[in-house]
């Protein structure tokens, strides 16, 4: 068995607020006990806004992408699409463009330094105004890093009230990717894909309730955005061994492997070889997969589509 370390990834589904470093956390005034799963996804929103609490410097943000470049190349993640809750975090401190240009800095620097490129994602919570998607649709439009914007948070509250920002970000050239079908039902997936024109479904593990949807989904080749231990962590999932990825992949959907920020990408790709016994074709197919399904330029998924080739033809 190949070393899933050394497989080259893409990694598209993964929250940066989620993935700062529990000594990081600790010396920003924090704790850093993380609970191994959520009764609600009220718990999970709460732990997590307790750790953006402690971000309030330019520095503190730039530090958080920096580490979060070593880190995610520590796990084989050759490219990142990294979400990133900039206007949220500008209101919050006062400056509303300062969050993201030291986030901009600190994966511009984290890439070159640990051989990562890095792209971000803007999303917005289904809670909040919409005039704050809107901030972040302006805000999406002044970095060219930044490659999209979506809505995350509880899928509950519905995405038509958003519509007519989505226009104008497809306008613009934006990227779309929303979470549903997480801990909501196919009908939110259809809400994503008929009203938030989605690219991508962030976790659409649900879309399996829907015969038709899932016909839907493959024929148009939706990708979804799968994070099997946060599913499990979040109470949405049983158990690992529970989890649908199986008929997911049996039902010919475009399925790529991802965090969410809750573990570290290799270490999701060795539970998956654990619990359902994927071998390193199976797995080196994952991989492509996230490479296809990421907005990553045609030459540079060429290039790591190859490197997944060297991997597996690796002795």
């Amino acid at each position: 068995m190949r070393d899933v370390r050394t497989l080259p990834k893409a990694h598209l589904h993964v929250h940066l607020e989620s993935t700062v470093r529990p000594e990081t956390v600790r010396e920003l005034g924090g704790t850093s006990e993380r609970a191994e799963v959520f009764g609600t996804f009220k718990e999970f929103a709460d732990e997590r806004a307790r750790v953006r609490s402690l971000l309030r410097t330019a520095e503190h943000f730039r530090r958080i992408a920096v580490e979060f470049c070593e880190d995610e190349a520590a796990q084989g993640t050759r490219y990142v699409e990294v979400t990133f809750t900039a206007a949220s975090h500008g209101e919050r401190v006062g400056e509303p463009e300062m969050p993201l240009e030291a986030v901009l800095d600190g994966l511009a620097e984290g890439g070159a330094r640990f051989g990562i490129d890095c792209r971000v994602l803007l999303d917005h919570s289904r809670r909040r105004p919409v005039e704050r998607l809107w901030q972040t649709f302006k805000l999406a439009g002044r970095y060219e890093r930044v490659i999209g914007i979506g809505l995350a948070g509880d899928e509950a509250y519905p995405l038509a009230p958003f519509a007519e920002v989505f226009e104008a970000a497809r306008e613009a050239g934006l990227h779309l990717v929303h979470h549903a079908g997480e801990a909501a039902g196919a009908a939110s997936i259809r809400e994503a894909l008929d009203v938030g024109h989605a690219e991508r479904l962030g976790h659409g593990i649900r879309v399996l309730d829907d015969d038709a949807l899932v016909a839907e989904v493959r024929e148009r080749g939706i990708p979804l955005e799968v994070c099997p231990t946060s599913n499990v962590l979040l109470g949405l999932v049983p158990s690992l061994p529970e989890h649908p990825l199986p008929r997911l992949l049996e039902a010919g959907l475009a399925v790529t492997i991802n965090t969410d920020g809750e573990t570290a990408l290799a270490d999701e790709y060795t539970r998956l070889r654990e619990v359902f016994g994927y071998g390193d074709a199976e797995l080196a197919e994952l991989a492509r997969a996230s490479i296809d399904a990421s907005f990553a330029p045609e030459g540079l998924k060429a290039e790591l589509r190859a490197q997944v080739d060297t991997w597996l033809a690796a002795p």
